[in-house]
């Protein structure tokens, strides 16, 4: 079925002319109407405009269009509901934007049509991106393909389970914490978050400025190389991205691993990481040494304050962030008696109770007298934890580690407990307060139920190249990623 290739087999067979952008689209619109009801991964998508595209990419096609020009051209991309795309609603999972239509295309979705890719449908996600499960989107939560009675991961939730499932040939997200590599472990896929300013965050409904990053969802990691080199790079719309040359990463995976040195954070072998990912873990490092790598014990002595820090510093931006949305210019609106009651009344019905718990802490940490107290030291304690990368950097290429410390959980397991819920992300979120790159790559299954287990592979700024080589070597010596979910 045209909807379970890879890009590289997709655009392959396209240019082959053994099949066309039409029928993978089609293929990829027809395993939506088989197993969307019961994944609930799109929250819409518009079959039309999809088939439209589609059509345009045959012609480009037929005309002798240059796929080293567009590696992407006729392959079916969704993106999740973060990404602005001209014309196309964007709710953040939320329901205090009610009908906004975005007016513009964020950078990398310009960057992907340029690459030719077909952009089709909104993908749920827990509201703003805040959240480890998908629970807190609200309109639905999205269930994993694996198991439906268990969560997807989050907060790019249904990114991760429209790739696991094959609704979509490859997807977007976003990563503020984890939310690209979380999900894509509890649901069997690649998942990459780039090194922080190496794509493009035009576009992207900011969560936490400092902390969001935009990353590809794929079958394979040979994919994530691919859409890589399409949407990193310099944009002068986005003051925090870096003029550094993109690589191409795809050319760059294959050869041998042999001497790169791998390092095993003391820190992360921790109590509550349950048996099964640990066994998982420790296999794929056993692997990756048959394979040439060198692996060896370090230490990241701040990464007990990781967590604390990161839910310090994310919930005061998304305080600052989220102050737009007041019922004044878009989105919902409840009137009032005064602007007063009108931002109180907009508000407390357009957001959620996740949202508005994170707002309070963040006003709180930012307000006069606490401001010094608690942000501002997370801002000390995070270049701590920063430093603590870049020496670990000068001794090994990579740092490996669990993506996430037990497979997938049930719906509403965490719901009453926001922390236990918090500490689903506590192997992720330091790359984000650190701004270095992770990629998490399939490496087993627990036994019963049978779920995905992933492998984290961190890099140091910029040091895509490398994780990328590091995941591909791996998967391609392993049949992890070729597993595919027990639907229709």
């Amino acid at each position: 079925m045209l909807n379970q290739l890879t890009i590289s087999e997709l655009t392959g067979k396209l240019a082959k002319r053994e099949c066309s952008a039409r029928e993978a689209m089609q293929a990829c619109l027809d395993q939506i109407q088989r197993v969307d009801r019961r994944i609930k991964a799109f929250l819409g998508y518009d079959a039309a405009d999809a088939l439209a595209q589609a059509k345009a990419a045959d012609k480009a096609i037929a005309d002798g269009a240059d796929f080293k020009q567009r590696p992407l051209l006729g392959v079916p991309v969704a993106v999740k509901d973060v990404l602005c795309v001209k014309g196309h609603p964007c709710n953040c999972g939320s329901k205090i934007l009610g009908k906004f239509v975005s007016p513009y295309d964020a950078t990398v979705i310009e960057r992907l049509k340029a690459a030719g890719a077909i952009i089709f449908g909104r993908l749920n996600m827990d509201e703003f991106a805040m959240g480890s499960s998908t629970e807190n989107s609200a309109f639905f939560t999205t269930l994993n393909p694996w198991d439906t009675a268990r969560i997807p991961g989050g907060s790019s939730g249904g990114s991760a389970a429209a790739v696991a499932a094959d609704e979509a040939i490859a997807t977007l997200g976003s990563d503020t914490g984890g939310s690209i590599r979380q999900p894509a472990a509890l649901c069997g896929v690649v998942g990459l978050k780039p090194t922080y300013g190496r794509v493009s965050r035009y576009g992207l409904v900011a969560f936490a400025s400092s902390l969001d990053q935009i990353g590809p969802f794929s079958k394979d990691v040979r994919d994530a190389a691919v859409i890589m080199s399409v949407i990193s790079g310099l944009d002068p719309r986005d003051s925090t991205s870096v003029p550094e040359a993109v690589p191409d990463y795809a050319d760059a995976l294959g050869g041998n691993i042999k001497g790169l040195k791998l390092g095993l954070p003391k820190e992360y072998m921790i109590g509550g990481l349950d048996p099964e990912v640990k066994a998982a873990v420790d296999a794929a490092v056993r692997q990756l040494q048959k394979l040439g790598a060198e692996a060896r014990e370090i230490s990241l002595p701040h990464t007990d304050y990781a967590a604390a820090t990161y839910y310090i510093i994310a919930p005061a931006e998304a305080s600052a962030n989220l102050a737009r949305f007041d019922g004044i210019r878009y989105g919902l609106r409840v009137d009032g008696a005064d602007p007063v009651e009108l931002y109180g009344k907009t508000r407390g019905a357009g957001f959620g109770a996740e949202v508005k718990r994170r707002i309070i802490l963040g006003t709180y940490v930012l307000s006069s007298g606490y401001y010094d107290a608690y942000y501002l030291r997370a801002q000390k304690v995070r270049t701590l934890i920063r430093q603590d990368f870049l020496k670990a950097f000068e001794q090994v290429d990579s740092i490996v580690t669990p993506t996430t410390p037990t497979a997938a959980f049930k719906v509403g397991e965490k719901s009453d407990d926001p922390l236990q819920m918090y500490l689903s992300d506590v192997f992720t979120v330091a790359a984000n307060v650190a701004g270095i790159c992770g990629i998490s790559v399939p490496c087993g299954f627990t036994q019963s139920p049978k779920l995905p287990i992933g492998l984290q592979l961190l890099g140091k700024p910029f040091g895509e190249a490398t994780i990328l080589k590091l995941a591909h070597a791996y998967e391609q010596s392993t049949g992890w990623h070729r597993e595919k979910p027990p639907l229709p």
